[in-house]
């Protein structure tokens, strides 16, 4: 071969290499420019994202460390052990975590679940604020609400409900939702357990009995329907839990019912435990929740316009609901357990300092709340 033939082919050849360098280089920049792009792109579509603000940022804990202390000290202060096999539903207090701490933790740290309908409360100040909400659910529009680990980000769930659930039994108000605190209140906890929850927030309105038993046997078909496409089974996928705090007395509330000073205190909390036992524990069913709402609302000292249970419509109507489901779904009753009661009075603020926890209310025995956990399990 000459040395012109050689000449030519390496010419050829490095002709060949910067094609491929540049080939290469603008490969490599469109990479880049791409994943830029997509990058800026989840960016913006996540701030985009809307977040349900927080409403009580002193009794509840929204920062992880917080939570940490918390919870590590209502562990190494337990004694007690509880079951959670079966577990499918529950009642969770919603005050104050240095005051309702020690009720809290023994419920929600049984529960491992991937997604969790709330039943929450919608309080007089919500009322007074936005008039109409009654007899219905409440839900929101929200994309996610506030975690102390993340944004918990809310179940498909929600949005079944709202394409399947006819329209007279629900309307969709987001100023509702920012109001309340009641099911805020529980994710802290529950994230904190089941970091990867996804939530289904819904708020009970004030409603009648028979209000309460034909919209929950409606959601209960919805629910169970979307558990059996999904193929969920109850307290291992999804679980349902009702927030409600006990009774509010003493003077600030006016409710002097049984009178004034400790021994009205001990009145007032034997009363509750009758309440608990009689209509909240036990094999759940239609005449026991019907035993309850006239002992809530009956004319012995609560009236069905006054009762100072903020669970009242919640508890009630979750219990329904809740019942009607692990019947469509397993085919099994529910029956409810006790795990903690308690009262702020009794149990007055954890020894914690400077973690971004406070209290809202004073506890003494003019101004007192009680607070029960009970778990309800297929029977």
């Amino acid at each position: 071969m000459s040395f012109g033939e050689n000449k030519k082919q390496s010419q050829k050849r490095l002709a060949g290499e910067s094609i491929f360098f540049w080939l290469g280089t603008l490969a490599a920049i469109l990479l880049i420019g791409s994943l830029t792009w997509l990058s800026a792109s989840a960016a913006e579509q996540q701030a985009s994202r809307r977040i349900r603000p927080v409403r009580d940022d002193v009794g509840f804990s929204w920062n992880a460390n917080s939570m940490k202390i918390l919870v590590d000290y209502l562990a190494a202060n337990e004694q007690e052990t509880f079951r959670s096999e079966g577990l499918v539903a529950a009642i969770s207090p919603h005050d104050d975590y240095l005051l309702a701490g020690r009720i809290y933790y023994p419920l929600f740290n049984l529960i491992r679940t991937k997604e969790v309908v709330i039943f929450g409360v919608t309080h007089g100040t919500v009322r007074q604020e936005i008039k109409g909400l009654d007899s219905v659910l409440i839900l929101d529009d929200y994309d996610l609400w506030p975690g102390p680990l993340k944004p918990v980000q809310v179940s498909p769930l929600r949005e079944y409900i709202k394409k399947n659930l006819k329209p007279a039994y629900f309307v969709v108000n987001d100023q509702a939702h920012e109001l309340e605190h009641s099911i805020e209140a529980l994710l802290p906890f529950l994230q904190y357990f089941n970091p990867e929850v996804k939530i289904t927030p819904v708020m009970v309105a004030p409603m009648p009995l028979d209000k309460m038993e034909e919209i929950s046997s409606e959601l209960a078909r919805v629910i169970a329907n979307y558990m059996k496409e999904k193929k969920l089974v109850a307290g291992r996928d999804i679980f349902f839990l009702i927030s409600a705090d006990g009774n509010h007395y003493g003077k600030d509330f006016n409710n002097l019912a049984f009178g004034e000073g400790q021994e009205a205190w001990e009145k007032a909390r034997a009363f509750d435990q009758k309440l608990i036992s009689s209509y909240m524990t036990g094999i759940i069913d239609k005449q026991k929740v019907a035993g309850l709402t006239a002992e809530f609302w009956g004319k012995t000292y609560l009236d069905y316009k006054n009762s100072y249970w903020c669970g009242k419509y919640s508890i009630p109507f979750g219990l329904l609901a809740s019942e009607k489901i692990s019947q469509e779904t397993a085919g099994r009753k529910l029956k409810g357990e006790l795990i903690r009661y308690s009262d702020s009075y009794s149990e007055g603020a954890l020894p914690l300092k400077k973690i971004g926890l406070g209290t809202t209310a004073p506890f003494s025995l003019r101004h007192w709340v009680s607070y029960a956990a009970i778990g309800y399990y297929l029977d």
